[in-house]
């Protein structure tokens, strides 16, 4: 309803018009300021809080915290295109039409080396369920500078890849032929003393290495503590040692660090642009083996997760798991593949909608995909199953 000014309405102080009985009229000017105060000494103090709150306020905006926030990141398909061209690309074998979409999830990060977390942001990380605030020591090595953080995450990302290529050729039925190289050894272990920096394995217990996979396989066929026979080949010359083995989570280790030399059979070619860190090496593989095998594993359905993929196909911890969980619906995916090494932080933080199944490794990852692909995942190990399992 509009308000108009009428000058009917007006209403006339007293003591205006000549005659008024009873009223000594006042000149005008000291009618006009008649009632006009200097500040009073609350008000100045007032004024003076007002003024300091909203200074305290703008440092509260400009100055740097000393937190990080990870937010939900970008997802990417590895079953599409990016820029044009496809994400994976895969030269010298037959590939096969794949439907659907698996997703990569990624997690963004405010705050760190070199963009340091503003303070609106951090509040907002800590009111919003979707992101995690974090001392920034908690999630950046002291003293690191921002091209040591983009150099870390691009390493990262490339050993990824390669891991990536090789347990999804090997998923694939392929033989990837290795040359392990002995870069260092476990302190106190078996190998400690006896294998060399620079030897080159070549055999265990008389039975040749010639794949990643055939020295998991020999390994696997032993018991921690037992003795085995290792072939190497030291400064040109080939000769044996007799190595006690170990043990970790379960498996028989030589207590060695190994360089490894792979030489693909197929050329997998990755392009992911602007995106770093090793997270995302289940789902590379996962892509790999859909496009090299005859099976649409998919089936058409949206599957994201995350997961580090090591060469002997074991799925990894990430970080930021709750993060991707949000991103991968945001991004309209139903079914999301967890590692079951992340599953305590997934349970009591699954989105609305969002189904999650844990894999421990790539074949596992693979049953799921194609267990989805068919409709028949509601009897996929969950997280709430590995959490019960303890």
């Amino acid at each position: 309803m509009s308000t108009e000014n009428r000058g009917s309405d007006r209403t006339e102080p007293a003591g205006e018009h000549a005659g008024d009985a009873g009223y000594d009229a006042a000149p005008q000017d000291e009618r006009l300021f008649r009632g006009l105060r200097g500040p009073t000494p609350r008000s100045t103090t007032l004024g003076v809080a007002l003024v300091v709150m909203l200074g305290l306020l703008a440092v509260m905006v400009l100055l740097p915290a000393p937190y990080a926030v990870r937010a939900p990141g970008p997802t990417e398909n590895t079953l599409g295109t990016q820029d044009g061209k496809d994400l994976i690309t895969i030269s010298g074998a037959k590939t096969y039409p794949a439907s659907g979409e698996l997703r990569l999830t990624t997690v963004s990060v405010s705050g760190g080396p070199g963009y340091p977390a503003q303070a609106p942001a951090v509040v907002r990380g800590w009111l919003d369920a979707k992101d995690s605030v974090y001392p920034v020591e908690e999630l950046f090595p002291p003293d690191e500078s921002a091209d040591q953080v983009a150099a870390r995450n691009e390493a990262d990302m490339v050993s990824s890849q390669e891991s990536a290529t090789v347990a999804a050729l090997t998923e694939a039925g392929y033989d990837v032929p290795v040359t392990l190289t002995v870069q260092g050894t476990v302190p106190d272990s078996g190998a400690d003393g006896v294998l060399e920096k620079g030897d080159v394995i070549v055999a265990l217990d008389g039975e040749k290495i010639v794949t990643y996979q055939d020295l998991i396989d020999r390994l696997d066929a032993t018991t921690p503590g037992d003795d085995v026979v290792v072939g190497v080949r030291r400064d040109g010359a080939a000769k044996d040692v007799t190595v006690t083995t170990g043990g970790s989570d379960g498996r028989t280790v030589l207590g060695v660090l190994l360089g490894t030399d792979f030489d693909m059979p197929v050329d997998v070619d990755i392009q992911i642009g602007d995106i770093g860190g090793p997270s995302a090496g289940t789902m590379f593989a996962l892509g790999i083996v859909d496009k090299l095998t005859p099976a649409d594993e998919a089936g058409g359905k949206v599957i994201a997760g995350t997961g580090t993929m090591g060469v002997d196909g074991v799925v990894g911890p990430i970080g930021g798991i709750r993060q991707k969980l949000y991103g991968a619906q945001r991004d309209g995916a139903a079914w999301f593949l967890a590692p079951e090494s992340n599953c305590d932080e997934v349970v009591g933080h699954v989105p609305p909608g969002l189904h999650v199944a844990a894999v421990g490794t790539l074949d596992e990852a693979v049953d799921a995909m194609t267990a989805i692909g068919s409709g028949k995942g509601s009897g996929l190990t969950s997280c709430e199953d590995v959490a019960a399992a303890g």
